[in-house]
């Protein structure tokens, strides 16, 4: 996504040339090869007991990661953990934040393989979609997004980063952040769904 003429200049400061690559990766054992968001509905159950005559299903804002792994030695087969750093962008603008809102979260996930065309997700939910574009959201992903970017870190060290179309790495730095409103798929509705196809999300506490 190239940068937009009428964006303010502080937002404007973070961008790099045409030129310049989407992914800065930094240990090439780990790559980010897409981030796409997506509006996606909540997920419906059948039975009675789910049965709510006139309510109907809210867009959530997903954005889910594809990346590989791929040591140059076959061991370990497994890494331990991996914490994903999201970084997005939404296309609200506030007197607080002019440059819009940019929301951020991790989720650290556990046992990852050796491998190509792993994923990892958030979600933004409607409620808090609504917040922030007062009560008016967008109906396509690329209206409510400006940009998305994602850091995976292992052991607090950053071995791939993805900046999102023609963005400076490290963009997400120069703007004021707002957490606790991107949430890891065991905290929505979409939990137990794909289980296979995202990777397994660390539990906050283990042990006893």
């Amino acid at each position: 996504m190239a940068p937009t003429k009428f964006l303010p200049q502080i937002l404007c400061a973070a961008f790099l040339a045409a030129c310049v690559p989407a992914m800065a990766q930094v240990n090439t054992e780990y790559k980010i090869t897409k981030v796409e968001p997506a509006l996606i509905e909540s997920p419906t159950y059948s039975g009675p007991r789910y049965d709510k005559r006139g309510w109907k299903a809210q867009s959530w804002l997903e954005v889910e990661v594809t990346f590989d792994w791929q040591p140059r030695l076959k061991e370990p087969k497994y890494t331990d953990e991996l914490t994903f750093n999201y970084y997005i962008l939404l296309k609200a603008k506030t007197p607080q934040a002019p440059n819009g809102v940019l929301l951020v979260g991790s989720v650290t996930h556990s046992s990852i393989p050796q491998g190509r065309d792993m994923h990892s997700v958030v979600y933004v939910s409607p409620r808090s979609l609504e917040r922030f574009f007062d009560g008016k959201v967008p109906g396509t992903a690329a209206a409510l997004v400006e940009v998305a970017a994602v850091t995976i870190s292992k052991q607090g060290q950053v071995v791939a980063e993805y900046s999102g179309g023609n963005f400076k790495p490290q963009w997400w730095t120069t703007l004021q952040q707002t957490p606790g409103f991107v949430l890891n798929k065991s905290e929505t509705p979409f939990g137990p769904l794909s289980w296979d196809y995202y990777e397994a999300i660390k539990p906050k506490s283990s042990g006893l």
